[in-house]
């Protein structure tokens, strides 16, 4: 990673104004490259390109559209050995992460949306009748639905899965003739950025796809309150979707915010125990945590609580921590010495709280690298902090419940609603207690995803949904065309 990165405007590479900073591979903590630090004149720019080539671009076939993102994939596809080990050094995951999910899964999501460039936006609407009125003349009048491009799309991603979240929102975004200004997370930005350079040898004409990056507040303030920007696409926490929800709304900018969560996992008496723990525990070996489906506040029947608790400390003694590199590594780093410590806070807090730590609580025995062992706490309550906020790492929380209603009550009790989880084996409880949870998601008996299923949150945990043909609408405006029949 000793090549030079720089900021895409307008098909133009340009160094950062503002200098570079330091990527910092998380399990070594060594420098592992430079990256631009974008200025407020360069984000700016961006959106400015971006806007005056959104006319010729939105007027462009679906076909067109659809090729070029196919060429993408095709180009990302043959390049693979190339961008997996950037991707792992900048984020830490371990190989089986960054070679299945990392770095594939944003050619597949290329792939889907140049399917979905070829949909249908318009829908033909039953004629109506109507009678004269003093603004006009009655008669059967006819209308059609249209899907238009928004316009200028700012793309804002978090740092877990930093390749696939950007290819989530600019294939569905360009696949609806919107062009669009990238701006990766601060802390593994040199994937994204070779993303962009790569759609660009795949054809995509300048403008179209901009790149900036960098730590810099005010330049990353600039992609919200821009007049040319017309969309915010924003992953992360929910302090930063709160703020940009702030910045963006003087202007009535559209919004798509996914954010935060805070997974309830309501486990019965009567579930399968063996797939519940297996699926708990994967919170812990898939990124270290650092992902917002994940299941971390499990909500236990009494009858099972023991048992569960048990079963978790332990899945978390049979996984190593330690180099991401090596094959039989399961647990890596969390991202930063920053975030490190915000998670161990988490933990001494519910320690001080009055919980127990029933496995984990310390670095798995690692000197160096930002490591954090799974950690499961039990007897916790509703109430306590680490039950409460979202810690983006591999700590587990279990909250014992009496009866159904208790159950929903504690799991509705969070200001997040992004995924939450059912197991048990009467399926039809499991449908009705699914349709009580105020939750975007829910998963019974699983953890896998639908990806054509609408992604998104209720209260805290975002605005809006994406995934599959959902994606094209979040991306689009409703437009009512009305002509006499």
């Amino acid at each position: 990673m000793a090549e030079s990165y720089r900021v895409c405007i307008g098909g133009e590479w340009a160094d950062g104004g503002a200098g570079t900073y330091e990527i910092v591979n998380p399990a070594t903590e060594q420098v592992v490259a430079h990256a631009p630090q974008a200025s407020v004149e360069q984000s700016l720019a961006a959106t400015q390109a971006a806007a005056e080539a959104f006319e010729s671009w939105s007027r462009t076939t679906p076909e067109y559209r659809a090729s070029l993102l196919e060429a993408a994939a095709d180009l990302l596809d043959a390049r693979l050995d190339e961008f997996i080990p950037i991707v792992q050094a900048e984020t830490g995951a371990t190989m089986r992460v960054a070679k299945t999910l990392q770095v594939p899964q944003a050619g597949a999501r290329f792939r889907r949306y140049a399917r979905g460039a070829l949909e249908p936006t318009i829908d033909p609407l039953p004629p109506a009748v109507m009678p004269n009125t003093p603004l006009a003349p009655g008669g059967l009048i006819s209308a059609v639905a249209r899907r238009a491009p928004v316009g200028v799309v700012s793309c804002i991603t978090s740092y877990n899965f930093p390749m696939t979240n950007m290819a989530g929102k600019i294939g569905p975004a360009l696949a609806m003739g919107n062009t669009v200004v990238v701006k990766p997370a601060p802390q593994d930005p040199i994937g994204v950025i070779k993303l962009v350079e790569l759609m660009h040898d795949a054809g995509f004409p300048p403008g179209v796809i901009n790149v900036v990056c960098g730590t810099d507040i005010p330049a990353s303030e600039a992609l919200v309150s821009s007049p040319h920007v017309d969309m915010i696409s924003f992953t992360g926490s929910t302090g930063v979707g709160r703020r940009i929800g702030e910045v963006a709304g003087g202007d009535m900018k559209r919004l798509l915010l996914e954010l935060g969560g805070k997974g309830a996992c309501i486990v019965f008496d009567d579930a399968d125990l063996k797939a519940a723990i297996g699926g708990i525990a994967s919170v812990w070996g898939f990124h270290s945590g650092q992902i917002c489906t994940a299941p971390t506040r499990v909500i236990a029947q009494r009858g099972i609580y023991d048992q569960l608790v048990a079963g978790l400390a332990m899945a978390a003694k049979h996984m190593k921590v330690g180099n991401p590199l090596e094959r039989d590594t399961v647990v890596g780093p969390v991202i930063t010495g920053v975030h490190r410590a915000r998670v161990e806070g988490y933990i001494e807090s519910a320690r001080a709280e009055g919980a127990e730590i029933a496995a984990g609580g310390d670095r798995g025995g690692m000197d160096s690298g930002f490591f954090v062992a799974p950690t499961l706490i039990a007897n916790a309550t509703n109430q306590m902090t680490a039950v409460r906020e979202e810690i983006f790492g591999p700590v587990v929380v279990v909250v014992p419940f009496d009866d159904d209603d208790e159950a929903v009550a504690i799991a509705n009790d969070s200001d997040f609603g992004l995924y939450s989880y059912v197991f048990t084996k009467d399926t039809p409880k499991a449908w009705s207690v699914a349709q009580r949870l105020r939750s975007g998601n829910v998963g019974i008996n699983s953890l896998q995803r639908n990806h054509e299923a609408p992604f998104g949150g209720f209260k805290q945990s975002g605005v809006g949904r994406d995934g599959g043909s959902y994606g094209l609408l979040a991306y689009s405006e409703m437009q009512s065309i009305v002509w006499p029949g």
